[in-house]
């Protein structure tokens, strides 16, 4: 602990990793001249799951820097640091240490963002705790069951309309139809690149490491040596006022085409036209109304097309707090939904990117480089090629949670288990997100690159993909044909031969023995 001759507390208000708001800290009745505030690294929330070195250099960057500040405005920080001496290695071990050094009459924290820590806390015994609601969202816990209570099945799409109508965002001069005539420009939102490529994309966006973040790289490499990835290219903001420069960048830069292009890949292009805002969202260091608002300010001024704006706006406003509800809704039993009963171990190369299939490879190498993927490498590459082979959903959860920068369990657990893996059986989704590697030929440039050919289901050259999306809608066969959407892709199978058939079952079952890759 410090040494400090006024130990003086009333109240300690917990600063968690991912509540990174002054304005926040000071809605819970924080007083500095009463108060302490109470910030903790721990070694053991990045091994429960084996957290890659950038997921946890974002976070011990961004609360350093934040400590710093409050620090530098005259609140008292008791802070514990990852490569501390007697550090117990635990959030709960720490924080036992800071009461009985504190001694306060309370303890104060915002609703973390983990049904596991939260009912930790929750049965904490030796001090009365005050749990305030995260005033970071737009919906809280009660609006969200209010929206669901009424409804046989929840779907993100109503949701995101209620949302507009009640923020009053991009609706028309009526204040009640939709900008446009239409809440949905998905239709405008599905372009790929050409045989060109992306051409002259803006610069990205980095922020290179100060001594701050560079102190908690070393204590990462010290105390955490043997975690994936690796942080010589981190350049994430860590602070609000970069945050907000990153934000300006963006709506500037990148807004006018991220709706076109948001669904394209394109090989060693990490960034396209991308926010690359959701980490510095997830940590409180924006405030998702002030991205909102910047992007609805760009469309008025003329500056970025309604399709681009209302597609990025629906991420945040619609995306963002429909999985919140679900997480909290249906937490803790939500974490062991199996509804495809997949009980495949997820390949040991997802730990590497060390794998033949080039869009696998690219994806995960960028990954474990940068711990960012955008939205349809995870739904559509990695997180397709998983829900194929069968992996358990937890698993995949797992890996989802322990790789990205902007990976906190209320938002990575529903989009991983519900939206990819389909294991919660049509609560977040109306089908299963499946395709065949000609999904990813059309999207992108990996397949030529590739020494499988994503039109062939059966041989030496058949893509993974394609195989195993056969032998999905084989495998599950009632399920699919049962729902609108995809029992054609049901009739389309009943057209394969006999000899075709046994074909994707055997290579099916060789990919899942050989560990995920023919």
């Amino acid at each position: 602990m410090p040494t400090v001759t006024d130990r003086s507390c009333r109240h300690v208000h917990w600063v968690l990793g991912d509540q990174l708001s002054e304005a926040d800290l000071y809605a819970t009745g924080f007083d500095p001249a009463k108060d302490w505030v109470l910030m903790v690294e721990a070694k053991a929330e990045s091994t429960y799951v084996w957290s890659t070195k950038p997921r946890t250099l974002m976070f011990l960057a961004a609360m350093r820097h934040f400590a710093e500040e409050l620090t530098a405005k005259g609140a008292r920080v008791l802070y514990q640091r990852l490569d501390a001496p007697q550090h117990t290695g635990s959030l709960l071990g720490e924080l036992d240490r800071a009461l009985a050094w504190l001694q306060p009459a309370a303890l104060h924290l915002i609703e973390p963002g983990e049904w596991r820590l939260r009912a930790a806390i929750v049965a904490l015994q030796s001090v009365p705790v005050r749990m305030h609601e995260d005033p970071h969202f737009l919906c809280s816990h009660a609006a969200f069951a209010a929206h669901a209570k009424a409804r046989k099945q929840l779907r993100m799409e109503y949701f995101y309309r209620e949302m507009r109508a009640r923020e009053r965002v991009l609706l028309g001069k009526d204040g009640k139809t939709p900008e446009g005539g239409a809440w949905n420009f998905d239709h405008d939102n599905r372009g790929s690149f050409d045989a060109r490529g992306p051409g002259l994309l803006p610069p990205p966006e980095f922020v290179p490491p100060d001594a701050i973040t560079l102190a908690a790289k070393a204590a990462i490499d010290q105390v955490l040596p043997d975690h994936p990835g690796d942080t010589e290219d981190f350049a994430w903001p860590v602070t609000r006022a970069d945050a907000l420069t990153s934000l300006d960048r963006f709506i500037r830069q990148r807004l006018p085409l991220f709706g076109q292009y948001q669904d394209a890949m394109w090989t060693g292009e990490t960034w396209l036209y991308h926010s690359h805002l959701s980490a510095a969202l997830n940590l409180k260091l924006l405030n998702p109304r002030e991205v909102i608002a910047a992007a609805e300010a760009a469309y008025h001024r003329g500056d970025a097309p309604l399709s681009s704006v209302e597609g990025f706006i629906r991420q945040i406003l619609g995306w963002r707090e429909y999985v919140r509800g679900i997480y909290w809704r249906f937490m803790p039993q939500y974490l062991e939904r199996n509804a495809l009963s997949a009980h495949e171990p997820l390949p040991e190369w997802y730990w590497t990117g060390n794998v033949a299939m080039r869009c696998l490879s690219d994806v995960i190498t960028q990954t474990l480089k940068h711990g960012y993927a955008h939205h349809i490498q995870r739904l559509m590459v990695t997180g397709l090629y998983a829900l194929l082979l069968g992996v358990d959903p937890k698993a995949v959860h797992g890996w989802y949670l322990a790789v990205y920068v902007d990976a906190i369990e209320w938002v990575e657990l529903p989009n991983t288990l519900g939206m990819s893996q389909y294991a919660d059986g049509g609560i977040m989704a109306s089908k299963p997100y499946i395709a065949s590697g000609k999904y990813i030929q059309r999207m992108s440039n990996y397949c030529q690159h590739c020494p499988f050919n994503p039109a062939l289901a059966v041989g030496v050259k058949a893509c993974p993909f394609t195989t195993l999306y056969w032998h999905f809608i084989d495998q599950h066969r009632d399920m699919l044909k049962a729902n609108p959407r995809l029992a054609m892709q049901v009739r389309n199978l009943d057209r394969f031969s006999a000899d075709a058939l046994t074909a994707i079952r055997e290579r099916a079952t060789a990919i899942r023995q050989s560990g995920g890759q023919p």
